[in-house]
């Protein structure tokens, strides 16, 4: 029996996380997923305070190349539905990591179709699609390595690299079945194809307004102001120092601080669901 404590704790986070309105509920963890109890990326993806940082400090990385935030600003409607956004990709993550195989595969359908539907033109007269291989493939790399690094610096700081090689090679089968090339299979060829996008990498005024759009998103409440704030500081904290700077951001001033802070989040949510049989999302 969980405390009232534990209860509201609970009922807060996966009313952040899924559309009630909409009937939403957590996604079940399944044994016919399509990757097993025990995988790396289910210990990865199980963790709600490491996925947010992560989440956000992957946001801001991946739309550092044009024809990625090109796709999000020209289609997404991301200014008026930011916690749609957050909401619709959590569920994507949770779907493909822990639910049934088949709703994993039809999910991941589902974005290719959305994709499908996505292209254009940047204000340089670049044309972009959203089925690139490339594109795709940064999306997919500049992700995983944040919510990566986001689980290490938060749940597991002792993360073998054989098991952060493992999170890769697991991943990127998601990002195969999205159609990504190339798809790294280790934290070496994920920092290796990182620096090879190095060049294709723009921060300009459009750049500045998502930065600034993302990091100064409206509140919920006022009571989810300081968790928000601990939030968005431990993301621009974990970002690659590459992205944080083209992003013109400063690291915390004191990181230990923030760091502190995020990890009693993190430390009060998992006490908070203890037990449970699903968490946020699963």
């Amino acid at each position: 029996m969980l405390s009232p404590v534990r209860r509201a704790l609970v009922r807060q986070v996966r009313k952040t996380f899924n559309d009630q309105a909409k009937g939403e509920k957590p996604v079940p963890a399944s044994d016919d997923a399509l990757f097993p109890r025990g995988s790396v990326i289910r210990r990865v993806h199980g963790d709600v305070t490491s996925m947010m940082v992560g989440g956000i400090a992957a946001l801001l990385t991946q739309m550092l190349h044009p024809k990625a935030l090109g796709g999000v600003w020209d289609h997404s409607g991301v200014a008026e539905d930011q916690l749609g956004r957050l909401r619709r990709t959590a569920r994507f993550i949770a779907t493909t990591t822990y639910a049934q195989r088949d709703s994993a595969l039809a999910a991941i359908e589902k974005v290719k179709a959305i994709h499908e539907q996505v292209s254009g033109t940047l204000p340089d007269g670049t044309e972009y699609r959203a089925t690139d291989p490339s594109l795709l493939a940064w999306v997919h790399v500049a992700g995983a390595i944040n919510f990566l690094d986001g689980w290490r610096r938060y749940g597991e700081p002792g993360m073998s690299l054989a098991d952060q090689d493992t999170y890769f090679a697991e991943s990127g089968e998601i990002a195969r079945l999205l159609d990504a090339d190339p798809v790294p299979q280790t934290r070496t060829d994920a920092e290796r194809l990182i620096a090879d996008f190095r060049h294709e990498l723009l921060a300009d005024t459009r750049s500045r307004a998502f930065r600034d759009l993302v990091l100064k998103a409206p509140v919920q409440s006022l009571t989810q102001a300081p968790v928000q704030a601990v939030i968005m500081g431990a993301a621009i904290d974990l970002m690659p120092d590459f992205a944080r700077e083209m992003h013109g951001l400063s690291r915390p001033v004191l990181p230990p601080m923030v760091r502190g802070a995020t990890f009693g989040l993190a430390s009060t949510i998992r006490w908070a669901f203890a037990g449970e049989n699903y968490r946020a999302t699963h």
